[in-house]
């Protein structure tokens, strides 16, 4: 059952957090399929631009992270205090545009 992040994340107990993401069902992320004869290695930058942007644009510090071939990890040290003097109209206009392809309007 899911739980709501404000139960899973306690910034008094650590501020550190070791996050991990997976393909299912034999997908690739990046590198070579020798199943389907496709390479997906141009996939791994583009993930690195985005967990780079994403250190810069929400409140936390990038500490460490490894892209693999079907998962990735990352290792972030949140900021809670920055976080908490951000007004919300502050954080929208970088996400949307760090997050959105061009040439989608929303």
């Amino acid at each position: 059952m899911t739980q709501a992040r404000s139960t899973l994340v306690s910034a008094t107990d650590t501020p550190y957090y070791h996050c991990i993401s997976r393909c299912v069902r034999r997908a690739f992320l990046c590198g070579y399929d020798t199943r389907s004869q496709t390479d997906y290695e141009h996939r791994r930058q583009w993930l690195e631009d985005k967990i780079l942007n994403a250190a810069n644009v929400f409140s936390i510090k990038l500490c460490a992270y490894a892209v693999m071939s079907n998962h990735y990890h990352i290792v972030v040290h949140i900021h809670p205090n920055t976080a908490a003097k951000l007004r919300v109209p502050v954080p929208v206009t970088p996400v949307i545009s760090g997050y959105f392809p061009t040439g989608i309007t929303i």
